[in-house]
């Protein structure tokens, strides 16, 4: 078997054409874009430069390749029961409708249980089951260009890297760990399951009898009990548009 080279090809400015590098002169303006950058500029809805290919080829890369504003990412905020992950969520997906049409579905965690995971229990298999559920359909939305807000408790570190790691496939994902101490979540119980858990009514409830495992690479940390729903809010928006998801301006 042989192994064939090719050389690297660089747009000749005043010819008008690619030459390999072994043919340039000195005297020859040469333009070149690498694949790195121009997978960068494609990212970022960035201007491609008529020289670089065919018309039509650019535009089918520009649909197949848009840019942040445009792909589909995934807001998954884990922490304790009572810790404000539903509130905050649904305080986003308000916000988000501001921006742009993509669609936005909720994957809430008690909403999930009662639809899509109403024969489980609360073992960590069937706990790692739940998410696992929550994760693929979150990788749908957005592999489809849409925006998935999950909002489980999550307590595991290995089922929710391995959620990261399959949604990050098709878009983006950004872990918010709700931090809100134990106390303020048991405080805010109205439905009174933190005391029947230490009861021992309630079993294997987290936080309680059963660990939470704290996330160690969250994108936003948001302890609730310190900033209002507003102020998450903003930080959450703030994020998101430093990394290009949404705009920075409407």
């Amino acid at each position: 078997m042989e192994i064939l080279t090719f050389s690297e090809y660089s747009y000749v400015v005043n010819q008008k054409c690619f030459l390999p590098a072994d043919k340039l002169k000195d005297s020859d303006r040469v333009l070149n874009i690498s694949g790195t950058k121009f997978r960068e500029m494609l990212e970022r809805g960035e201007e491609i430069p008529e020289w670089f290919s065919f018309p039509e080829v650019i535009q089918e890369l520009q649909k197949t390749f848009p840019p942040r504003e445009k792909q589909g990412f995934t807001v998954f905020f884990t922490g304790l029961s009572g810790a404000g992950k539903s509130t905050l969520a649904n305080a986003l997906i308000n916000r988000l409708q501001e921006y742009g049409d993509r669609q936005i579905t909720l994957l809430d965690g008690d909403i999930v249980r009662s639809n899509l995971s109403s024969e489980l229990g609360f073992s960590r298999e069937h706990r790692d089951l739940n998410i696992r559920r929550i994760g693929y359909v979150a990788s749908e939305i957005t592999k489809h260009r849409g925006i998935a807000v999950c909002a489980p408790i999550a307590p595991y570190a290995q089922i929710r890297d391995q959620v990261r790691q399959n949604i990050s496939e098709y878009g983006g994902f950004i872990e918010i760990y709700v931090a809100t101490p134990l106390e303020v979540c048991e405080l805010r119980d109205t439905k009174g399951l933190y005391r029947l858990a230490r009861q021992g009514v309630i079993k294997n409830f987290t936080g309680v009898s059963d660990p939470y495992e704290e996330p160690l690479t969250a994108e936003l940390t948001i302890d609730t009990s310190k900033v209002s729903v507003g102020e998450a809010v903003e930080q959450i928006v703030n994020y998101l548009q430093s990394v290009g998801y949404i705009k920075e301006s409407l």
